[in-house]
């Protein structure tokens, strides 16, 4: 029976086998007891039913254990390409095993991991497998799960894998005017408005220098991106924000969710946070705990990647 991955899978696959070891730095903190609320889980649809049929999209992201964001960043994400492949069976799977055992822990919730959803997926049948990733570029993450999927590639008639949310030139262009808009409220002339990525060690980090330069090019210069675990960082942001006689700081994460690295590192009261260094530098900071995968307008993206390969 003839099995067809697409071009990018094999590639990618090879070049994961050279890929360092450092997707560990991508895993989130956990804190052994929480002293905050994250929602109701049972709220979230964890997507890992059984009676699948033919045709399964399968929706990967890293997860967060945030259940109210959860729910409105890669659960609206799941609904906008549930909507758009009617005909597609939409399930879930989650690359960090350390989200999946905590929410399941406090929650009680069972959410597959990426081999336990690819394994429902084969012992219900499922001929064609359609993979789009939530994944913001194509970082360890990413890599890593073709590798995986490369060792399923018998398993299916087809799988083909759509492509992350930051891509090509139009991607970073889309996006930059996506969040533009999204905080175009804050934009008065006197305040920064500055986006937190996460940041790796892999090469892909340039995507954040990237969507600098994209949003300076189109004039949003009081637009700033910087990263949490490498380059650019707080300290870069802060340095360039105090060029100019701004009072007010914005603080939006890049990240498809608004989980641990958001509700701490930008938006917690720790004096390394975000928040804290640009309150000791003067400025008057509001913090939106908003995840991209909540805009419409990004799930849209992300259901344009899944069409670039269903077709």
């Amino acid at each position: 029976m003839k099995k067809m991955i697409s071009a990018m899978l094999v590639f990618l696959m090879f070049a994961g086998l050279f890929a360092c070891i450092g997707a560990w730095a991508e895993e989130p903190k956990e804190e052994e007891t929480e002293n905050y609320a994250t929602g109701d889980a049972s709220l979230d649809d964890p997507l890992n039913q059984d009676e699948i049929g033919e045709k399964e999209l399968l929706v990967v992201s890293f997860g967060t254990s945030f259940n109210d964001n959860r729910r409105l960043t890669i659960g609206g994400i799941e609904k906008s390409l549930a909507e758009a492949f009617p005909e597609w069976s939409v399930r879930r799977g989650f690359t960090s095993q350390i989200i999946i055992d905590h929410v399941f822990s406090r929650d009680g919730e069972a959410i597959d991991n990426v081999t336990q959803a690819l394994d429902r997926a084969v012992d219900n049948g499922v001929k064609e497998l359609m993979v789009q990733p939530t994944h913001l570029m194509h970082g360890f993450e990413y890599t890593d799960l073709i590798e995986t999927l490369a060792a399923y590639a018998d398993a299916f008639e087809t799988i083909a894998v759509g492509e992350p949310l930051l891509t090509s030139e139009e991607d970073f262009s889309a996006v930059a005017d996506i969040i533009v808009n999204a905080t175009a409220a804050y934009d008065d002339g006197k305040t920064a408005i500055c986006f937190m990525g996460h940041g790796t060690e892999a090469e892909s980090n340039k995507v954040y220098a990237e969507m600098q330069q994209t949003l300076f090019d189109a004039g949003y210069d009081n637009y700033y991106v910087g990263t949490v675990e490498a380059e650019p960082s707080v300290e870069d942001v802060l340095a360039m924000v105090q060029e100019k006689e701004y009072t007010r700081i914005v603080l939006h994460p890049l990240m498809i969710v608004a989980g641990d690295h958001a509700n701490n590192d930008m938006a917690g009261d720790d004096e390394d946070s975000w928040k804290s260094i640009f309150e000791s530098a003067g400025y008057e900071v509001i913090c939106k705990l908003e995840g991209l995968g909540q805009l419409p307008e990004i799930q849209e993206l992300f259901v344009a990647h899944a069409k670039d390969v269903i077709g």
